[in-house]
């Protein structure tokens, strides 16, 4: 009994099968002898403790309301897609799926990898491994196969602490996969996609449910933004493509049905696809080992630029405290721009008491001329990375727990200054961008397409390289995207990720790259952000950014806009 079952059920109306078909099925789920934790609405709280008690059971009321609080970041796109006449005419079966046909469809099953690692977390039994295993699985499964046979104690034995399991039929398409676009689902993939993972039955042990849920959680994120759906099982295909040393699989046959994986177990004839020793990504071959302590034997310094505002500075600092080995770990400068003198001496007295090193600029050289002062004292150093902050940059506090930017993506990750560290390491980023979601421009816009030459634009760009008469074009083209990780917990993805002046982690051969090898006498953002994409598009430069916000722009006091200088 080191396992327990997750799994939910809601009439959502199906219209070609009654309600009560699914209860029959329930009744019959409900009588395994297994720890569960169930997701279910109200009334049906009372209908499971008839056969439950709580000595094996937790449930977690969750409306169909709650439901959709739950999968509010992907709400509205999933409805924009299902109602849309493009996705709908791509296959002749979709017009009467539930998929199309009821809007709770695929909010439901596309949140089951989140419930199972909600389970995973609160652990009300103290199980090593935890498995989604639909309520109506004796639909198609007998309950004596779950309840009188050792199927689901035996789980756990086919695959190690770091490998999730999924059940995969083979399957044979051309125009599309569940509603997905056969050639986007493959690009995401990386490969053909040969097989479709199952959603009725997934999961493993509670120590790769995190990093399982954090690669669910990006690449739904990534593809609704991109216009494309179809259900969880799209993600999970994709996932176990892409990662097949991670997400390991049962092999079942074409129908799809499960029962061929527990005949299989009963019988002692199960196992595991075999892994094609062909493949081995390109991380694999080059990932670092990551030192013991990772904080504690790489040198970091942390700079802050700021300007005449002590009451500015000593805000973003309280928000640093706030974060863990942030100020404790790494070296700490203050490059003063200021320009008055009472706020300089304030700046002054807030550098020694918050243990950083004080270094005027001779008056205000701008935040560009700052940012280039910084590159050029790191250089000299004998660290390996720095993080670079102006004054108004605040890390989100765990006051954000559970809460999500407006594209998607987690405001508040414990432990960021350690994770971005391994990040860097293992990679061997040139730099890693510590926000997605900025202040006035997100990072799934190509930025640079405005700020490039005009040669360059129409190189990179050639079907769409006519900026703007004036403002923000609602076309500019997308970020194009290369691989995706995660470590700890924390989803990354690499590709044409521009420059910016927001809060990032360069490393030293990185900074020479960027700030040492080329300068300019008067340097600006953009003209940097030009340089950069170019020498990311040359293959000379690595950068990548999180799959997370925990930045924000927080800006308490302002100066006058004549006293603005870049450089």
């Amino acid at each position: 009994m080191n396992t327990t079952i997750v799994s939910g059920l809601w009439d959502i109306k199906r219209h070609n099968r009654t309600f009560d078909h699914y209860i029959e099925a329930f009744e019959k789920f409900l009588s395994i002898d297994q720890p569960m934790y169930l997701y279910v609405p109200e009334e049906l709280e009372d209908f499971v403790w008839q056969y439950r008690s709580e000595e094996n059971t937790t449930i977690k009321i969750c409306n169909l309301e709650d439901v959709k609080n739950m999968y509010d970041p992907f709400w509205d796109k999933t409805q924009e897609i299902r109602t849309s006449e493009e996705w709908v005419k791509r296959a002749g079966w979709l017009e009467d799926s539930p998929q199309y046909k009821l809007e709770y469809y695929n909010p439901i099953v596309q949140s089951k990898m989140f419930m199972l690692n909600d389970a995973a977390i609160f652990n009300p039994f103290d199980t090593e491994y935890f498995y989604w295993l639909d309520a109506g699985i004796t639909n198609t499964v007998p309950d004596g196969h779950l309840r009188d046979e050792h199927v689901l104690d035996s789980l756990h034995k086919f695959t190690t602490e770091d490998e999730f399991m999924f059940v995969a039929f083979p399957y044979e398409a051309n125009n599309e996969i569940h509603g997905f676009e056969y050639p986007a689902i493959n690009s995401y993939a990386g490969d053909d996609v040969k097989y479709v993972c199952r959603g009725g039955l997934f999961g493993g042990h509670k120590k790769v449910i995190g990093k399982a849920n954090a690669e669910y959680y990006a690449l739904l994120s990534k593809t609704l933004g991109d216009g494309y759906m179809g259900t969880e099982e799209s993600i999970f295909s994709i996932m176990a493509h892409l990662d097949p040393y991670t997400y390991r699989r049962f092999d079942i046959e074409a129908n799809g049905l499960i029962v061929k994986l527990t005949q299989d177990i009963i019988e002692g004839k199960a196992k595991l696809a075999e892994l094609d020793g062909n493949f081995v990504k390109k991380r694999f071959k080059t990932a670092k080992v990551v030192p013991d302590n990772v904080t504690k034997d790489l040198k970091t310094n942390l700079y802050m630029l700021t300007f005449n505002m002590p009451e500015q500075l000593t805000h973003t600092i309280k928000t640093m405290v706030e974060t863990e080995g942030l100020m404790t770990h790494p070296q700490k400068y203050i490059f003063d721009n200021s320009t008055d003198k009472e706020a300089a001496r304030a700046n002054q007295a807030i550098a020694e008491m918050h243990g950083f090193e004080y270094i005027p600029m001779e008056g205000n050289i701008g935040i560009c001329g700052g940012r280039q002062a910084v590159a050029e004292h790191f250089d000299k150093s004998d660290a390996d990375f720095y993080l670079f902050f102006e004054d108004d940059m605040t890390f989100n506090g765990p006051d954000q727990e559970g809460k999500f930017c407006r594209n998607g993506f987690r405001k508040y990750i414990p432990n960021i200054y350690e994770i971005i560290h391994k990040i860097a390491y293992v990679e061997d980023f040139d730099f890693l961008k510590m926000s997605f979601t900025e202040v006035y421009f997100d990072n799934d816009n190509q930025c640079s397409w405005y700020n490039v030459p005009d040669n360059v634009r129409k190189e990179h760009f050639p079907h769409y390289h006519k900026l703007p008469v004036l403002g923000l074009d609602p076309n500019c083209p997308k970020t194009e995207w290369g691989t995706m990780n995660t470590i700890d917990g924390v989803a990354y993805i690499t590709g044409d990720v521009y420059y910016g002046n927001w809060p990032m982690i360069v490393s030293k051969e990185g900074n020479k790259k960027m700030f040492i090898d080329c300068k300019w006498d008067h340097p600006h953002e953009q003209t940097w952000m030009s340089h950069m994409f170019q020498l990311t598009k040359e293959g000379k430069l690595s950068p990548a950014i999180l799959l997370a916000s925990p930045i924000w722009h927080d800006r308490i006091v302002y100066y006058n806009a004549d006293e603005r200088v870049e450089s």
